[in-house]
């Protein structure tokens, strides 16, 4: 079998045996480095032994064995294989990176490929394009359910081998002709390959400090604090509620693994036609509740993750023609709710009084293997803006939401 596999997918490998190849073109201007993690559960390295590279070429028990690199023609070859059957107890994924070891960036390392050898089956993995990074995550290998899977990153950082190994609980020390590597004190895991950023003020590395334990029960979640993981059933509803007086409306902006934005409305926008559901119903909306004399009003996205869906972003919204956009005198919030016991409540805190803001984004969910991930973002559009925010997957592999990037909705 051959088969593409783009950033953030995964799937299963007809084998617990086989090889990560990376080439690229040779130039005087990069040095390219292979290095394997050998880590646990928490994504951490167990000792000094958690780490595979040309001065620590072989893994215990050999579950990755590291090659020398070597040309051919234009072309340098690096070579990782790895056997989880082999894999001691407690290690349960193997992350293989990349570092540019002269500080270049990875912007100067032209022809960048890579693939997985399993069985028989050869799995290409879909590069990203990057800037400056020096270090780069290119995929993970992980035992889960008693299969051998495999999951495309390619998550860049500045800090290159610093910071990868800062990442996976170790320390760097150079000394004359060699570097030595030893295990640090664990840290928090960093949960997702994917953070959140919006364009106009990052949010620092948000997704670097979630505890791995899952939230239970009703939670209020306001912007600035960590995002939370909650248990991903069958069935989650996100739920946009206002204070009558006004009609706003909520719809959902879906981001699928390979990169395409899908916009789940009950009305259209320039170029876009309106979609109750999407994906056999995976989102869906339950329906527009117009006015009426209720005092707090509801509309619903139904939410059944699946495999094709990366992030789901709910998003309330205050046509012109209704008069007024004051997310803050209507006291607009967004529940989430995976109706197993857990709510997650998202207000608009942060609201002005302008009468002329007519998009808000409370929240992104974010699905992973291990759960919902929830960040409060509480994202305003420009006042008298009507045009709808736009998802994308940034160079750095994190989830962006551009506000006021994308079309015009249409008059209602």
């Amino acid at each position: 079998m051959n088969k593409d596999l783009i950033m953030g997918g995964n799937l299963t490998l007809s084998s617990s045996y086989g090889a990560v190849i990376v080439t690229h073109d040779i130039s005087h201007k990069t040095d390219v480095s292979l290095t394997a993690f050998l880590l646990s559960d928490n994504d951490k390295v167990q000792g000094d032994s958690g780490i595979v590279f040309y001065n620590q070429p072989k893994g215990p028990s050999g579950v990755a064995t590291f090659h020398a690199p070597y040309d051919s023609g234009n072309t340098k070859h690096h070579k990782m294989e790895f056997d989880l059957s082999k894999a001691p107890t407690g290690i349960t994924k193997i992350a293989v990176t990349l570092t540019e070891d002269n500080s270049t960036g990875f912007t100067n390392v032209k022809n960048l490929r890579a693939e997985i050898q399993a069985g028989g089956d050869v799995i290409k993995l879909v590069a990203s394009t990057f800037n400056n990074e020096n270090g780069i995550v290119v995929c993970e290998l992980y035992l889960r359910n008693g299969q051998v899977k495999a999951r495309a990153i390619w998550r860049g950082f500045d800090s290159g081998l610093d910071g990868l190994c800062k990442n996976y609980g170790v320390e760097v020390a150079d000394s004359p002709g060699q570097s030595q590597v030893k295990a640090s004190q664990p840290i928090q895991k960093t949960f997702l390959e994917t953070p959140v950023t919006t364009p106009t003020k990052p949010i620092e590395k948000p997704m670097s400090s979630i505890n791995l334990e899952k939230t239970k029960g009703k939670v209020n979640l306001s912007k600035g604090q960590k995002p939370i993981l909650i248990e991903k059933t069958p069935e989650i509803t996100a739920s946009v509620s206002w204070n009558t007086g006004t009609d706003y409306d909520i719809y959902a902006l879906v981001l699928t693994k390979n990169g395409k934005q899908v916009d789940v409305a009950m009305f259209g926008a320039n170029g876009v036609p309106p979609l109750s559901r999407f994906d056999n119903g995976a989102i869906e909306h339950l329906g527009d509740v117009g006015r009426n004399w209720s005092s707090v009003k509801t509309e619903t996205i139904k939410i059944r993750l699946n495999d094709n869906i990366l992030a789901v972003v709910p998003v309330a919204y205050s046509a012109q023609s209704n008069g007024t956009g004051s997310f803050h005198r209507y006291k607009v919030s967004m529940c989430i709710d995976n109706h197993q016991g857990t709510s997650v409540t998202i207000s608009s805190e942060n609201a002005n009084k302008n009468n002329r803001i007519y998009t808000c984004v409370p929240g992104i969910l974010l699905n992973t293997p291990d759960g919902v991930v929830i960040n409060a973002v509480e994202l305003y559009s420009k006042p008298n803006s009507e045009n709808r925010p736009k998802l994308k997957i940034g160079l750095d592999g994190n989830v962006e939401i551009l506000m006021d990037k994308g079309p015009k909705n249409n008059y209602k």
